[in-house]
C-alpha cells in the first residue's frame, strides 16, 4: 500500500486550467481609464488604461515595491 500522492495520476501539462487574473490585474483593472498610459502618461483613447504590457508590468512592479 503507498500513499495517496503515489496513486494519484500524474497532471499532464497542457490540461491545466486557465489562469484565474491575479490581485496585480483585478487591480489594474480597477483604475479608471484617463486618456493616457497610467504608467508613461502616453496619450491613449478613453478606454485603455495601459499602452502595453510593458507598462502594464512595469506599473505592477512598481507598485509592489511602494508596498
Amino acid at each position: 500500500m503507498g500513499t495517496i500522492q503515489e496513486n494519484l495520476p500524474e497532471k499532464d501539462a497542457g490540461a491545466e486550467l486557465p489562469a484565474v487574473p491575479t490581485a496585480s490585474v483585478r487591480a489594474r483593472q480597477s483604475l479608471p481609464p484617463k486618456g493616457s498610459c497610467w504608467y508613461c502618461e502616453k496619450p491613449l483613447d478613453s478606454v485603455r488604461r495601459f499602452c502595453g504590457k510593458v507598462c502594464a508590468d512595469a506599473f505592477d512592479e512598481e507598485a509592489e515595491y511602494t508596498r
